[in-house]
């Protein structure tokens, strides 16, 4: 069994109004991507705002390493915001060397700026990165002390597809090194691709924690077909379970080869039919009914 890094027992995070984290216990082993996912508004923010230790609890306990959250935590920790202001007019080599210099450990910074794909912009000034340059720059931060856990923010928002899926590369790469990352993320996609294990957040609890796999196998056991509206004009579906979107009608069932039979039966045209597992999105919105950037 893999050894635990992280363990929150009973944690709670209250403000005058509002109730922000009430009573989580996360189990965190060593080497696995755990992602933390939620509705605005759910609690995760302060919740891992409260891990990397930058908050602070209304009570609760937090060990690292089997150790309270302090200095080895600090220096062993690699921490990517969701929101980063970087040094103006100086390079991007400038910049790993002096974040390197706040640990008392430090990464190869030439293995560093290989992996992280920075060669080329060694002597750009940060003002003149892209956004895709500018997410593997602040990896890079994250990883100059050469963390074994390592928080990442929504590290790919604003990404375009490319762009995510090299980073998706990346941070495949990190884990396999046996590191522990946690990651919040507004990408379903994402989460599934990347994470071991996810807990999904509703006001300030936990409703929802396992491998992508088994939660979606434990909550639905259905498929999603999808038929244009107009393939389905005249044909009677108040018999189904049916979602109407813009374009397409989707339809949930049991038995596809019962659905399937009688369209055939009916003269349905298939030739634009999609037939799709349930994904991450159907979970997060079954548990929380929210649309997650609601």
């Amino acid at each position: 069994m893999a050894a635990s890094i992280l363990q929150i027992n009973n944690l709670v995070k209250h403000y005058p109004s509002v109730k922000a984290v009430n009573g989580i216990d996360i189990t965190l082993d060593k080497g696995i991507c755990f992602g933390l996912l939620g509705p605005n508004g759910a609690g995760k923010t302060t919740t891992i705002e409260i891990l990397e230790g930058i908050n602070h609890p209304t009570s609760g306990e937090i060990f690292y390493k089997g150790e309270r959250l302090g200095n080895q935590f600090r220096n062993e920790a690699g921490i990517m915001f969701q929101s980063t202001a970087l040094q103006d007019f100086i390079t991007v080599r400038e910049t790993l060397e002096m974040f390197s210099q706040f640990y008392p450990q430090q990464a190869d910074l030439n293995k560093l700026i290989l992996r992280c794909n920075l060669t080329e912009y060694l002597d750009q000034d940060n003002r003149e990165l892209s956004g895709g340059q500018r997410q593997r720059l602040l990896l890079a931060i994250a990883l100059v002390n050469d963390p074994d856990i390592i928080f990442l923010d929504e590290p790919t928002t604003g990404l375009d597809p490319q762009a995510r899926r090299n980073f998706w590369d990346l941070i495949n790469d990190i884990k396999a090194e046996g590191k522990t990352i946690v990651l919040t993320t507004h990408y379903m996609d994402e989460a599934y691709m990347l994470c071991d294990e996810i807990a999904i957040m509703d006001h300030g609890k936990i409703i929802a924690q396992g491998t992508p796999k088994s939660l979606l196998e434990e909550t639905f056991n259905d498929v999603i077909l999808q038929l244009p509206k107009a393939d389905l004009a005249g044909y009677d579906l108040t018999s189904l379970m049916t979602h109407n979107k813009s374009t397409h009608i989707e339809i949930t069932t049991c038995d596809v080869n019962s659905v399937i039979s009688d369209l055939i039966k009916n003269n349905v045209s298939l030739s634009q039919l999609q037939i799709r597992a349930r994904t991450l999105d159907d979970l997060f919105l079954e548990l929380t009914g929210k649309e997650l950037r609601a």
